[in-house]
């Protein structure tokens, strides 16, 4: 059964001013997103329906790059501040400062960057996994949040996306 999957993908390497610009990615097979260019970077924000959050990031990478874009990463950002996180999981700031701290429950995964600064960045995917067994997300969000992170780890290391993202998808599902 396909479903409505809703991301980003950041890229570069192309002229928006370009005559072609907009017309290389629906060509492409970009047809369901929405192209903008803001702050130096290609915005392209898509609405795919696949069968899975895998199949619709690799998709999506693939017409991109069909494109002729750079594709730097997928968005939603995987390093997320405690306020983030509240607005993802609709709980409240005071909510996650509580869990971060350790006084509504124990284990709540470290900050992973600014670790030393007043506003440190946590791993979406990460807490999201935890939130998930403290039944604050559903597995769903937690599974999407890993798939958005393998993501941007194959297109950080030069991964073959669909193999990465396919592999990602299996050991997550066996471990949850």
């Amino acid at each position: 059964m396909k479903k409505m999957y809703e991301f980003s993908i950041i890229a570069s390497g192309l002229d928006p001013q370009a005559e072609d610009f907009e017309a290389r990615f629906y060509k492409a097979g970009c047809e369901d997103s929405t192209i903008s260019f803001q702050k130096g970077h290609i915005i392209i924000d898509f609405a795919r329906e696949a069968e899975s959050v895998d199949e619709a990031i690799a998709s999506a990478i693939e017409a991109v790059r069909a494109a002729g874009a750079h594709v730097d990463r997928v968005e939603p950002d995987p390093l997320v501040s405690l306020a983030e996180i509240a607005a993802r999981t609709r709980m409240t700031r005071s909510a996650m400062t509580q869990y971060s701290k350790g006084q509504r429950s124990s284990g709540f995964p470290a900050p992973v960057a600014k670790v030393t600064s007043t506003s440190p960045l946590w791993d979406w995917a990460e807490v999201a996994r935890w939130l998930c067994q403290h039944d604050k997300v559903t597995q769903e969000e937690a599974f999407e949040a890993e798939i958005v992170k393998q993501a941007n780890v194959a297109i950080e290391c030069g991964d073959e996306i669909r193999e990465r993202l396919s592999r990602a998808a299996r050991e997550y599902k066996v471990a949850a």
